[in-house]
């Protein structure tokens, strides 16, 4: 099939709403406009709440609202009437509408055109409402793309969903500029710092305090370590118990006497600030304490950025170091956690040689070529050849 023939309309959220979500799909458009050099812009449905509807007047976009039962059946019809090849669907049960987001099945159903949809959330041992919906939406797509090879076998474990109807394909991340990195430390006055970045709205299943517990002891051999925290508190948190987790780090950063060796970037921070802040740091960190996080958009940029990094052993991390277990460590062991840092931040070569490590796992992250890899899938798919698939992308 001709490139330039490949048209594609993505169901997700979308640019400018902030979510990484949105980001996430931008991106890959982006990623797959290039590749195709296509003239013709790809539609984007675009999934929003009625005060959102003016954010979408291109005329390749049609928004859905998530809430509106109607919606779902109009748009599946005006994509079964379009140009539109195949339909790459974007899935996290938070954006649609219905219990646990069950319009999309309607949606699906009315449908058309050949579907492939990412799932950016795969539950080990899913509960019902969920469960219901995932397997339908599994057994109403033509094909599944997970970032995590464990997903795959979630779902096959779980819906009994064939190892050929689905394939692995990264999350993308940006291409790192080593120039961008220098120009920021110098901006932030990170230069004469050793730098462990976080990022994420703030709340309780961050992980933050383990990470202040060990820097208590770790300063003392690793005196220029500054711990920056970076991201506005959750919506939801923030609804119920307004800033209270965010004051409770802070009154912890006093008792452990780290005022000096922590910053905040109490903000909602745009992609382009957030790419350079990752790029600057010296190690990322997600000590988060929840084991079965099978996707983290920020964990994936670092490796993209060929930044080194520390975590717990949840799945996505897991699966990302691919072995390199020294890069995991358990949460709640804060000894643990701040004898990794003095190692890394004394031993001579040895956060080099993570760096290395981590770059080489990054190629295969960045945007051009993961929209090769999905373009590839799709033309597979609107060429009739599922059964070769497998394995191919």
């Amino acid at each position: 099939m001709n490139n330039r023939s490949t048209q594609i309309a993505y169901v997700s959220t979308y640019v400018p709403k902030k979510c990484g979500l949105a980001t996430y799909t931008h991106h890959l458009r982006e990623a797959i406009s290039y590749a195709t050099s296509a003239r013709q812009p790809d539609l984007v449905v675009p999934l929003c709440n009625p005060e959102e509807v003016g954010d979408y007047k291109e005329p390749w976009m049609l928004p859905l609202l998530k809430q509106h039962e109607g919606d779902y059946h109009a748009i599946a019809e005006a994509i079964n009437q379009s140009s539109t090849d195949i339909v790459s669907l974007q899935h996290e049960f938070g954006i649609f509408g219905g219990e646990a987001g069950e319009y999309v099945i309607d949606f699906l159903r009315r449908l058309r055109k050949p579907v492939v949809t990412t799932f950016h959330t795969v539950f080990e041992n899913p509960r019902p409402p969920y469960r219901d919906v995932q397997k339908e939406i599994t057994l109403l797509s033509d094909h599944m793309i997970v970032m995590n090879r464990k997903g795959m076998d979630y779902l096959h474990d779980n819906f009994g969903t064939p190892y050929g109807k689905m394939s692995f394909i990264p999350h993308g991340t940006p291409i790192p500029s080593r120039s961008d990195r220098m120009k920021t430390r110098r901006a932030a006055g990170w230069e004469h710092r050793n730098v462990l970045f976080t990022f994420g709205l703030l709340g309780r299943g961050k992980g933050i305090e383990l990470v202040l517990r060990a820097m208590a002891s770790a300063v003392q051999a690793v005196p220029d370590m500054l711990y920056v925290i970076a991201g506005q508190t959750h919506p939801e948190v923030r609804k119920h118990e307004g800033e209270a987790y965010r004051e409770e780090l802070k009154a912890l950063v006093r008792e452990l006497g780290l005022e000096h060796h922590v910053s905040w970037i109490d903000r909602y921070v745009p992609e382009e600030e957030l790419v350079s802040l990752i790029s600057a740091c010296d190690l990322y960190v997600t000590p988060y304490p929840g084991m079965g996080q099978i996707t983290s958009g920020t964990l994936a940029y670092a490796a993209g950025l060929g930044r080194p990094f520390l975590s717990t052993p949840y799945e996505y991390a897991r699966d990302l170091v691919q072995g390199r277990e020294d890069m995991l460590l358990p949460y709640g062991d804060h000894e643990a956690w701040s004898a990794k840092l003095i190692e890394l931040f004394t031993f001579p070569g040895m956060l080099g040689e993570w760096q290395r490590t981590i770059s080489e796992i990054g190629k295969s992250m960045h945007w051009p070529h993961v929209g090769a890899q999905h373009l590839r899938l799709f033309q597979l798919i609107i060429s009739g050849k599922r059964d070769i698939v497998a394995g191919v992308v």
